[in-house]
């Protein structure tokens, strides 16, 4: 964990000091590195004033999520035998075993991906990921105050989910919390959901010890069941999920953020104004 708060101070890459995060003219900024505490893997790393996002170039998932304190609210690790406690995490997780395994940080079990960055802008970063079978391509967009998945193209004839598997504010506690779209009851980490969420779906994570949430959230409605459980060491939470089933066969849209609030009626004014 020091290693990467240290990062969020510098990133060196070819003798090259890049602050990690943006400055105020530029709100999103893009440079190239490793992801040390995840394995060391080659990361795109995407900077911005509400988060610092570790995009593992060949797994083409997420390995970190650091808010501006500092924590990785993601946690993976690519050891293999970690499960729990580091190469089950990231986001978005989202082909297991649907002809291939592909959108996860890398791990033993991951298919690779080839990248390619579309848009370098001042206020939004586009890379484009495809499978190296070619059937599937996921979209990578990088907002001030976000970053959108989209499943731009799916293998026919299979199915996919995504996953947020992870540690709020860095670990899992007695102090965890969750909330969702369904209604505004806090509820403990450990308490389970089952269910479709009602539109605009969506949960967030919280710990009552930080000033945020991590939120997960689906532009497009449907009818499919979603699912949340605790396993030790991490969060489980997936949007076409439940019992180890996957539902969704067509492109969508995820959005995953830190909101710098904890009060229910808060965060879901900001999660609304995300959607078109």
């Amino acid at each position: 964990m020091l290693l990467k708060k240290l990062t969020l101070i510098f990133v060196l890459l070819l003798g090259v000091t890049i602050k990690c995060f943006a400055q105020d003219d530029k709100l999103v900024q893009l440079s190239h590195g490793t992801d040390e505490t995840a394995g060391g893997d080659p990361a795109y790393i995407i900077s911005t004033a509400a988060a610092t996002y570790y995009l593992e170039k060949t797994g083409g998932g997420l390995s970190s999520m650091i808010d501006r304190d500092g924590v990785d609210w993601l946690g993976f690790k690519k050891e293999k035998g970690s499960g729990w406690k580091g190469e089950y995490r990231g986001f978005p997780n989202a082909i297991h075993r649907q002809d291939g395994s592909y959108f996860h940080a890398m791990n033993v079990a991951t298919d690779p991906a080839t990248s390619k960055v579309e848009l370098v802008a001042d206020d939004h970063v586009r890379i484009l990921f495809s499978s190296d079978n070619g059937q599937w391509q996921g979209r990578w967009d990088f907002y001030p105050d976000r970053c959108d998945f989209t499943m731009s193209q799916v293998s026919e004839g299979y199915k996919y989910w995504v996953l947020y598997e992870g540690v709020p504010n860095g670990e899992i506690n007695e102090t965890d919390y969750w909330f969702g779209s369904m209604d505004d009851k806090v509820r403990d980490i450990h308490e389970p959901f089952s269910g479709d969420l009602p539109h605009p779906e969506w949960m967030a994570f919280g710990d009552t010890k930080s000033p945020r949430v991590l939120y997960v959230l689906q532009h497009e409605d449907d009818d499919y069941l979603d699912e949340y459980y605790m396993r030790p060491y991490m969060t489980v939470f997936g949007f076409g999920r439940n019992d180890g089933n996957k539902y969704f066969d067509s492109p969508k849209t995820f959005s995953i953020g830190f909101i710098e609030s904890t009060q229910y009626s808060e965060v879901e004014l900001v999660i609304r104004e995300v959607l078109p």
